[in-house]
C-alpha cells in the first residue's frame, strides 16, 4: 500500500508451496519463478523502470535473480533489500534453531531436512556479480535477521568492483523506532528515502 500510494505498480507472487502456489519450495525453483515473473513484467512495462525488492528470505531470491539478470546483461533499474542476511549459514548461526519455528517462511529450511540440503541463498557472493543501484534497509532491533548481517552485506557490496559505477546505500532504522523485522514500511521517512534513491538511480540509468 505504501508503494502503491507513491505511484508504483507492485507485482508479487507466492513462493512454491505457499499461499496459492503449488509445488514445494527450493532455491532453484524460487529463483526460476522470480526470473519468469521479471521477464513477464519486462515484456509489458515498456520504458518504465523495473525495480526488484526483496525482504528477509526474499533477499536471497532477489540477489539470485539480479545476479542472473546482470550476467545476461538485462539488469533491473535498482535492487532494494530489506532486512537482508549475508548467507543462510551465517543467518542460522546467529540464532538457536528453535527460534525459527516462530517465523513463517524460515521454518521449512530447518524443519524439513530435504530442503535444508544445498540451500545457500548467498547474498554475500551474489553482490559481487551485481551491477545496478543497491539500497539496503535494516532495523537495528531486528530479532530475526541481525542488523550486523545487513551491515556486513553492505560493506561487501560497497567495496565490490561490480558496483563501482552505481550507487550503494545503507539506511539503518534506530532501535527506538521499534520496526524490528517487518515494520520498516511504517517509517514516515520511507517515501523520501525511496524518492531520493530511485530518483538518482533513474538518472544514472538514462544517462
Amino acid at each position: 500500500q505504501v508503494l502503491s500510494s507513491l505511484g508504483y505498480h507492485v507485482v508479487t507472487f507466492d513462493y512454491r508451496g505457499w499461499g496459492d502456489s503449488i509445488g514445494s519450495p527450493s532455491e532453484r525453483g524460487m529463483t526460476y519463478d522470480a526470473l519468469h515473473v521479471f521477464d513477464w513484467i519486462k515484456a509489458r512495462s515498456g520504458d518504465n523502470p523495473v525495480y526488484i525488492w526483496g525482504h528477509s528470505l526474499g533477499t536471497g531470491v532477489a540477489t539470485n535473480l539480479v545476479r542472473r539478470l546482470c550476467e545476461r546483461e538485462t539488469p533491473p533499474d535498482a535492487l532494494i533489500l530489506e532486512s537482508p542476511f549475508t548467507n543462510i549459514r551465517e543467518e542460522a548461526r546467529s540464532h538457536p534453531f528453535s527460534i525459527y519455528r516462530y517465523f513463517p517462511g524460515f521454518d521449512w529450511f530447518f524443519l524439513d531436512p530435504i530442503t535444508t540440503s544445498g540451500i545457500k541463498f548467498a547474498n554475500d557472493e551474489n553482490v559481487k556479480y551485481i551491477s545496478c543501484s543497491l539500497l539496503i534497509l535494516h532495523a537495528e532491533d531486528d530479532p530475526v535477521v541481525p542488523f550486523h548481517l545487513g551491515k556486513k552485506l553492505y560493506n561487501i557490496a560497497a567495496t565490490s568492483r561490480s558496483f563501482r559505477d552505481y550507487k550503494v546505500q545503507f539506511v539503518p532504522f534506530h532501535t527506538d523506532l521499534g520496526y524490528r523485522h517487518k515494520y520498516i514500511y511504517r517509517s514516515p521517512e520511507l517515501p523520501r528515502i525511496l524518492r531520493e534513491f530511485l530518483g538518482k538511480s533513474e538518472h544514472e540509468h538514462h544517462h
